[in-house]
């Protein structure tokens, strides 16, 4: 089961991941005859790191793991040797996808929208079961560095905001991170509703006043084509600042999880210590003269 497991990623992994070649330069032997000698051509070929991998003949570290697993999903899974996970992760994800689609052609049949919802839902679980198993092969990738891993961190936060704090022990940052996303989700489904609105309102105002409709909109002539045209303008401006704002959320998140995941691998304990004490500077480091100047050191002491 395993070779054969081995054997069909091998398959799918050879045409995805292309060779890469490094060439060496020319080098000239023998300034008076003129003849110049080629150095051999040196390939490397990314591929055979992975394929080696997958063998257990070569480590990689956590970042192409997980990029060859964004690729080929249950790459991970392969590379950990859990090879009982990969038959789960495309069997969920097939049958997600599966009741997608047989609810989207039922809703082309029938019309009845609860299956548009249903297709929705669907293809929305299919998309955790991706995203669980990149989590799932981050989180079970083995290393023999001790500590906190600052790119296992920085994975984890950018696929799931708070994770890389949980993974690096600063638990009460999660709650801040989901309060910032929560304003600004909050912000940005309140924007985008009064933008649909007043920009319905301004179509059936704007028809409605060149003769090309009989309904008005719910303002009923209250408020002017123009003042309505001002109305949408400004809360699609505040709607695409709401997401801007969401986005520097997400970056805050990752970049928090990322530095403090490098400053615990720091050492620092009580042999760190520092010195102030008065001391001679000589003259050739600070004036041109013949006495020297008295002035404080600092020595630190690690």
């Amino acid at each position: 089961m395993r070779e054969l497991i081995t054997g069909i990623l091998l398959c799918v992994l050879i045409p995805v991941l292309s060779p890469a070649q490094m060439i060496t330069s020319q080098m000239l032997a023998g300034t008076e005859t003129g003849n110049v000698e080629e150095s051999p051509v040196k390939i490397k070929e990314p591929r055979k790191s992975y394929i080696k991998g997958l063998r257990g003949l070569d480590s990689l570290p956590v970042k192409k793991v997980t990029l060859a697993s964004m690729i080929v999903p249950g790459y991970a899974q392969a590379y950990n040797r859990q090879y009982w996970k990969i038959p789960v992760i495309y069997g969920a994800g097939a049958a997600m996808i599966y009741g997608g689609s047989h609810s989207k052609s039922l809703f082309k049949k029938t019309g009845e929208q609860r299956y548009n919802s249903q297709s929705k839902f669907y293809y929305a679980g299919a998309g955790l079961v991706y995203l669980g198993s990149l989590i799932d092969g981050i989180a079970s990738y083995k290393t023999h560095q001790e500590g906190i891993i600052p790119a296992k961190a920085t994975l984890f936060s950018t696929f799931l905001p708070g994770l890389g704090q949980a993974y690096n022990g600063d638990y009460w940052k999660i709650p801040v991170i989901y309060a910032g996303f929560a304003f600004t989700g909050y912000w940005l489904n309140l924007n985008s509703m009064q933008y649909t609105r007043y920009r319905n309102a301004y179509n059936i105002e704007f028809a409605y006043s060149n003769g090309d409709s009989d309904v008005q909109s719910e303002f009923n002539g209250r408020l002017s084509v123009q003042s309505l045209k001002s109305y949408r303008d400004r809360f699609r401006r505040s709607r695409d600042y709401a997401v801007m704002w969401i986005l520097v959320c997400h970056a805050v998140n990752i970049a928090d999880a990322a530095v403090w995941a490098q400053l615990s691998n720091f050492d620092v304990n009580e042999d760190l210590s520092f010195h102030l004490a008065p001391t001679i500077i000589p003259q050739a480091t600070y004036a041109q003269g013949n006495m020297p100047a008295i002035g404080l050191g600092l020595t630190i002491s690690f």
